[in-house]
């Protein structure tokens, strides 16, 4: 591992160079980390791949739902490859170190995504609210203008404010240590490395946290909410099945996000820990992404026959 610093003012050191911890505390698993991360890239890469294809290609799946699905494939192929690769790369050659701006980069773009996977799931709550408590006017609310204008706004919305809690992160001075005990650069590993007082930053992150992660969820909760109940005053239970199974893909990928992306960034600090902290990490960075395209294709009859009119014809 590498530990490179300069000498500041003041005879305090700064570090320039961080040092991605990772999974180094298990060194007779480095191969096989290496292994299963590699094919959960590959499936991931594969299953989200396939879905955009077969949205862009099959007619019968040119309708707004699968429009948006098709943008959150495309948003968990880029989320997953921020940080996947950059810890085989770790895994594979020991080389755990990461630059200060490559932290910085990594961890940007990491935000910018997450903060657009928490407005694109309110914006297919939206869509599906709208097919079942409005079907008359679904044609003309989410019309392909609107769409678009829809999925511009998730994918650039949370943009300038992550840029800038990004900077406002890594303008923190960092001293004494430059190991990161986590697999990628994210907040609260980074924090703990600041000298000084961070607590105006700790409830900088809070509140954006607060705003870019429970405002969509509590969008997306009014929405299921009202979809329930129009779903529970359909005259015949063929109808409430069927309406029901539309929403009940994304219900589950929303539960599984947002449980676990706020478990982490929500919790108190005093209850943070290294591992505790990866393991769930793991789960909303990669795991998740890794299921999407099952939970989407093994609970939509339309994916399924689109897929085998694509794989079979």
């Amino acid at each position: 591992m590498k530990h490179e610093e300069v000498e500041a003012e003041e005879n305090v050191s700064t570090v320039v160079q961080f040092v991605l911890l990772g999974f180094s505390d298990l060194p007779n698993l480095q191969g096989f980390l290496f292994g299963v991360f590699s094919i959960i890239y590959i499936v991931v890469l594969i299953g989200n791949s396939l879905i955009v294809i077969i949205t862009r290609l099959d007619p019968a799946l040119h309708k707004p739902m699968y429009f948006f699905l098709a943008h959150f494939s495309i948003l968990e192929i880029c989320y997953v490859s921020v940080t996947l690769p950059r810890m085989l790369v770790s895994l594979w050659t020991q080389d755990r170190s990461i630059s200060l701006l490559g932290c910085a980069t990594q961890l940007c773009f990491f935000l910018v995504l997450g903060a657009t996977e928490c407005f694109l799931l309110a914006v297919m709550s939206y869509d599906r609210y709208v097919a079942i408590c409005n079907p008359l006017h679904y044609p003309l609310v989410m019309n392909p203008k609107k769409c678009h204008q829809l999925a511009a706004g998730a994918w650039l919305g949370g943009m300038p404010v992550q840029v800038g809690q990004t900077w406002q992160i890594f303008s923190l001075h960092f001293c004494h240590s430059n190991q990161i005990n986590h697999f990628f650069c994210d907040i609260p590993p980074i924090i703990k490395l600041a000298c000084g007082d961070t607590s105006a930053h700790e409830v900088s992150v809070y509140v954006v946290c607060m705003s870019f992660a429970v405002v969509p969820f509590m969008l997306i909760l009014a929405s299921y909410s009202k979809i329930v109940l129009t779903i529970l005053r359909l005259p015949t239970t063929q109808g409430r099945v069927k309406a029901f199974s539309t929403c009940s893909s994304h219900l589950l990928v929303v539960v599984l996000f947002f449980g676990s992306a706020s478990i982490t960034y929500l919790r108190p600090k005093s209850n943070h820990s290294g591992g505790t902290d990866k393991l769930l990490s793991l789960f909303y960075t990669i795991v998740t992404p890794m299921f999407n395209p099952m939970i989407y294709s093994l609970r939509n009859r339309d994916v399924i026959a689109a897929l085998n009119r694509l794989l079979f014809k």
